[in-house]
């Protein structure tokens, strides 16, 4: 069974994930933050199954990198837990201000990991096709590159290794020669291939103003009931946000707005908001399972 979201308008997953991004790129209140990273993570791995706990181990170790060194180039903060490098302060509030930072760095990147597992290249096309075609195109192959290249890199690697070009007992020599070429040939696929998209679709009159379009998308009422919930959530957000409640100073000392009605109100609208996917994919996993149980 293929993610449920992923059956929903494509409108509806763009302005999900133009929504989590935009928010996620905005809020370092620790609060709101957690519930980002969380959410992300939740989805991810509902998405991926145990194949994504991969990604996430490497988004865990970012997370702690990215939170430690933070300290070492921001020295601002009163309490200061050791010094280094003839007296260079590391300090807790620079620690904190790491963590923020982590925190939105990673829960960025495992939405955008799922956005490249729902918004397909096609459902791009479609949302940007008529309005700003060559930019669509564009845009298409840019976000298709990374999954294909590692697609491809790992068919030239095997076919390599088959043929004896890159065996296991291999000097560093050896090795490196052998990256080379695997980058060589990568970057003239990829350059080929990009040619030969771009002359498939101007052959078939892809920009032209008097070409039609067939779409198999068609907007029903689940579409706009989840739409108007996300619409709902995100004004919410918004007015919590324009109001103030978000607002956190970690240097040089750690000020955070107090919880109110109306903070609580933003969090959880926030968490509303970037639930919908987990929440619609675990009751559609639901409903098959007992499904599936009557038969």
């Amino acid at each position: 069974m293929d993610e449920a979201f992923s059956r929903f308008h494509p409108a509806v997953n763009f302005i999900f994930f133009i929504a989590a991004v935009v928010f996620g790129m905005f809020f370092v209140h620790p609060v709101f933050l957690a519930v980002s990273v969380v959410c992300s993570i939740t989805y991810y791995l509902l998405i991926h199954g145990a194949k994504g706990l991969k990604f996430i181990a490497v988004m865990a170790v970012v997370f702690v990198f990215v939170t430690l060194i933070n300290p070492v180039f921001n020295t601002l903060g009163d309490h200061v837990l050791f010094t280094y490098f003839g007296g260079r302060p590391y300090t807790l509030e620079a620690l904190g201000y790491g963590a923020a930072i982590a925190g939105m760095f990673v829960s960025i990147l495992v939405w955008f990991g799922c956005y490249n597992a729902i918004m397909t290249s096609d459902k791009f096309t479609y949302l940007f096709g008529r309005f700003i075609p060559s930019i669509s195109l564009i845009l298409t192959m840019v976000l298709r590159l990374v999954p294909n290249y590692k697609r491809h890199f790992e068919t030239l690697s095997n076919a390599r290794e088959c043929i004896g070009k890159a065996p296991a007992s291999a000097d560093r020599k050896e090795k490196v020669a052998n990256s080379v070429t695997l980058i060589s040939a990568l970057t003239s696929w990829a350059l080929e291939g990009g040619v030969v998209t771009g002359d498939s679709m101007r052959s078939r009159g892809y920009g032209e103003a008097r070409r039609t379009n067939f779409a198999i998308y068609r907007i029903s009422v689940r579409d706009k009931v989840v739409t108007g919930l996300m619409i709902v959530a995100i004004a919410a957000v918004a007015f919590c946000m324009f109001n103030g409640v978000m607002h956190v100073d970690y240097t040089p000392v750690f000020a955070i707005s107090p919880i109110t009605a109306l903070s609580i109100v933003g969090i959880v609208a926030y968490a509303i908001l970037l639930a919908i996917p987990s929440a619609i994919h675990i009751m559609e996993e639901a409903t098959w399972r007992i499904l599936r149980s009557r038969i």
